[in-house]
């Protein structure tokens, strides 16, 4: 079972090296010896976890010359895979899922996640008083911290697609910006509750507090949207108004 998880993980960590873009696809990856040293495990582990890697389609072995990666687009979330989704759903869907990773991760989350998750915080609030730049990615670190102290790799490739939803689909992404420039004093606070729930060692603190943090975004999101649905009347009556009066203007 350790071994099953070791090779699990060793693939997670291949994956997230292949999707950062460091090995586009066509390329080769380094040979078992080098992966094997950087992950600091047995070649055999290294071979496993290649072999689940092709099983889902996202790398080729071909005998006597290497491991290569593949286009992604016939995997369940290839690049081209995201599906279409609001703001409003997406969040919802984080309520549900990462709140019971909260849970989960309060009964097992090591010290030392626990003080990087403080660095998080630490980071968003300089962001919050403008003093740094990088508050988004720490936001991102945190929730992914959280999802590694489950200690499932499932939970960890879920949460990694979940977050390209939200970065990568342009009408997310146009909703949280929208949110993001009013909300970072109280993502930061409930970023803080959150945490002292998993010092407390506490799941059902954590749940709780994970769970207020998205029920508080979620109506945020929504008056978000709906001001942009203003905003967007308001525009198409102002150019349906100016086309009318040149109208009116040429055609007495």
């Amino acid at each position: 079972m350790a071994d099953q998880r070791l090779y699990n993980k060793v693939a997670n960590e291949i994956l997230k090296m292949i999707d950062s873009g460091m090995y586009p696809p066509g390329t080769r990856l380094p040979g078992e010896r080098e992966l094997a040293t950087k992950f600091d495990v047995s070649r055999v582990v290294i071979r496993e976890a290649e072999i689940s890697l092709e099983a889902v389609g996202r790398v080729e072995i071909k005998v006597g010359s290497g491991v290569y990666v593949r286009e992604p687009k016939n995997s369940l979330f290839g690049q081209s895979q995201l599906p279409s989704v609001s703001a409003f759903e997406l969040t919802q869907t984080r309520l549900l899922f990462e709140s019971e990773c909260a849970a989960l991760a309060a009964t097992m989350i090591t010290d030392e996640q626990l003080v990087a998750l403080e660095n998080t915080i630490i980071k968003m609030g300089e962001s919050a008083n403008g003093h740094s730049p990088d508050g988004e990615q720490a936001d991102r670190e945190f929730h992914h911290i959280i999802t590694q102290a489950t200690r499932n790799s499932a939970n960890e490739f879920f949460m990694e697609h979940l977050w390209r939803m939200r970065t990568e689909i342009n009408a997310v992404k146009k909703v949280y910006a929208a949110v993001c420039v009013e909300d970072s004093a109280h993502r930061v606070n409930e970023h803080v509750e959150i945490l002292n729930a998993l010092k407390s060692r506490d799941p059902d603190a954590a749940r709780r507090t994970m769970r207020e943090h998205f029920s508080r975004l979620l109506e945020a999101l929504l008056d978000a949207s709906e001001q942009q649905a203003i905003e967007e009347a308001r525009r198409r009556s102002s150019v349906d108004r100016e086309q009318f009066l040149k109208s009116a203007i040429h055609h007495p």
